[in-house]
Order: C-alpha cells, then sequence, then structure tokens
C-alpha cells in the first residue's frame, strides 16, 4: 500500500468521521493530535474521540467538501453540512506529520441560506 498525501490523509480522516468508523480514524491521528474549535481549546487526542467524534449523526447528511487543498504545509478543507434544515459551511486547517493528522484547528462559518 502507497503513503497517502497530507490531502488524502485529511480525506480519509473525514471519511472515517462521517462513517463513524473510529478504528480508522484512531489510525490516522497523530498520537499528540490536537484539536481547536470555537467551542473546544485544545483537545487531545482522547478528549477528542470522547467528545466530538460521536457526533456525526447531529447532521441532516454528511458534509459535502467545497474544496480540499493543501497549502503551505497545511490542508485546508472548506466543507457545508445540513442542521435542521439549514445548510451551514466551515473551513478546518488540518497539519499532516509523518501521514497522520496532527493538528485541526476549526472555523466556523454562517448559515448559507
Amino acid at each position: 500500500m502507497s503513503e497517502l498525501s497530507s490531502v488524502e490523509t485529511v480525506d480519509a480522516f473525514m471519511r472515517a468521521f462521517r462513517e463513524q468508523n473510529r478504528e480508522r480514524a484512531e489510525s490516522l491521528m497523530a498520537d499528540d493530535f490536537v484539536f481547536t474549535s470555537p467551542q473546544d481549546d485544545h483537545l487531545d487526542k482522547a478528549a477528542w474521540l470522547e467528545r466530538c467524534f460521536p457526533t456525526a449523526g447531529h447532521f441532516d447528511q454528511p458534509a459535502r467538501t467545497l474544496q480540499l487543498v493543501e497549502a503551505d504545509g497545511v490542508v485546508l478543507h472548506r466543507y457545508e453540512y445540513l442542521v435542521n434544515g439549514r445548510r451551514w459551511r466551515n473551513t478546518e486547517a488540518t497539519t499532516v506529520r509523518d501521514g497522520r493528522v496532527r493538528e485541526v484547528e476549526v472555523y466556523f462559518g454562517g448559515a448559507v441560506d
């Protein structure tokens, strides 16, 4: 099996989240994983798996990727999703090191509709 690019790693990590495949998600996460969003300040791997990973069911349908690009060593993932019939957009800046997701910073957008 060939090594995934950083963009492919982020895509696989997001897919594992959407499909709630915890084993796959964990295999893509660095041991020193850090997650930050406006609601979460520097969660470690264990805290993210407990608090955030199970929330995929809160969306009306899986998030749809709008852009997934690497710039200056960071993978930028812009996506939209539905919650209670309203469409929203977020962006994530993800750092991948040695083939694993090391850091995710989430920037919340507003409702689109």
